[in-house]
């Protein structure tokens, strides 16, 4: 990550501009602008970056082992997701999300809970922090359970941000 250079600590934050067609007779200094775009805002920009996200609407069936992203590099990384009924089913249903990872040629798992509220208000999030190696694939897999005519549809969203 970039290091922040130290503020423009000898010149003023403000200046004023004496041109008569000016609104206002203050303005930043151009020194502060400038450390603000190159350092502060690159070392915002390259803290945390959004490197996939998946949407899946209307689901009806399990998700087998599928793959949110083939990592170049390895590191810490953010898993999130967030699953909600969006049709509840006639008489009960059941979502359980995995996210897995592989770190140091171990493969590992993260499994929540049973979501069986089986009501279009049912929801679940979570998000795990993972040490992921290079070459190594993020996943996700959702089982499926629904019970009755109507059958319970879902919707889930998944992002991964790297952090280191």
């Amino acid at each position: 990550m970039p290091n922040i250079a130290s503020p423009p600590s000898q010149d003023s934050v403000i200046e004023l501009d004496d041109s008569p067609s000016r609104r206002t007779p203050f303005y930043m200094a151009k020194s502060w602008i400038i450390w603000l775009q190159q350092s502060v805002l690159l070392r915002l920009s390259a803290a945390i970056a959004i490197t996939k996200t998946v949407v899946l609407a209307a689901q009806a069936a399990t998700i087998a082992t599928t793959s949110l992203q083939t990592l170049t590099s390895g590191g810490l990384y953010r898993i999130s997701y967030v699953i909600r009924v969006t049709q509840a089913a006639t008489t009960s249903s059941s979502l359980t999300v995995t996210i897995g990872w592989v770190d140091a040629g171990v493969a590992l798992t993260l499994v929540g809970s049973a979501l069986t509220g089986n009501l279009t208000t049912s929801l679940q999030s979570a998000s795990v922090v993972v040490r992921a190696a290079a070459l190594s694939d993020l996943t996700y897999a959702v089982l499926y359970a629904s019970v009755g005519a109507t059958v319970m549809q879902y919707r889930i969203d998944c992002v991964v941000e790297q952090l280191a």
